[in-house]
């Protein structure tokens, strides 16, 4: 049994969907403490052929809440602008009908948490590419909360019944292999190789949003690419 546990981020990269997708329990980690200036509400898009940075905006936002006491705006106009600059960004690409009602639905969610919007874009993502996966909501587990970083990882595991943690290969930095040995947990990190797809008239400009890919690949095609990754 595969486990992957990961906060939930604004249309996050493809290595990001790849893990899901690799694993049996997604576990979407919600009550842990947001990231200033991270990724939870806010990634790259390509706009006039180039990279560009939008973000969600939120009220009160602080690393000394969880990431599901996170507040969006309550101003409709900013998620508006934001939407309007995604849209504008995205209208020619072909799969543009496709996509964009997953991202209108999830940046002006009616709940006031950005966690529930982003719990949203996930499973409709994965609804969207037929991604098998069982989601599955970290605070709704009955699990031991007063457990920090590693073990609390070690723990949510074996209490899913998993016997391999899959991460993302930036946990490497985070995470130590002969501690989930002697747990009897296998610890694997995933990486993504590097893909190239067309988007407009523009060299090919990578580490985008999974708007990107969306935008500009099939599902057919995207499930293909959901593959091209390493294990380590």
């Amino acid at each position: 049994m595969k486990i992957g546990i990961m906060q939930p981020y604004f249309f996050p990269y493809m290595g990001y969907w790849q893990l899901i997708n690799a694993v049996d329990k997604y576990v979407i980690y919600d009550d842990v403490n947001f990231i200033k200036n991270g990724w939870i509400n806010r990634n790259n898009i390509l706009l006039n052929g180039k990279k560009y940075l939008v973000t969600l905006p939120l009220d009160g936002a602080s690393s000394f809440l969880l990431i599901n006491q996170i507040r969006t705006t309550s101003k409709t106009k900013d998620k508006e602008k934001v939407l309007k600059t995604i849209a504008q960004s995205y209208k020619k690409a072909p799969y543009f009908e496709n996509v964009i009602s997953i991202v209108e639905n999830t940046i002006m969610n009616e709940s006031k948490f950005i966690c529930d919007a982003l719990i949203y874009s996930i499973k409709s993502v994965i609804n969207y590419l037929d991604i098998k996966t069982e989601i599955l909501i970290s605070s709704e587990l009955d699990k031991d909360n007063s457990l920090s970083s590693e073990d609390k990882v070690i723990h949510i595991c074996k209490l899913l019944n998993g016997n391999n943690y899959l991460n993302a290969i930036g946990g490497q930095e985070l995470y130590n292999k002969s501690n989930f040995e002697k747990q009897n947990l296998q610890l694997s990190f995933l990486k993504m190789n590097q893909q190239n797809y067309k988007q407009l008239s523009n060299d090919f400009v990578p580490n985008l949003s999974m708007i990107d890919v969306l935008m500009f690949n099939s599902p057919s095609s995207i499930r293909e690419m959901l593959n091209d990754y390493e294990v380590m």
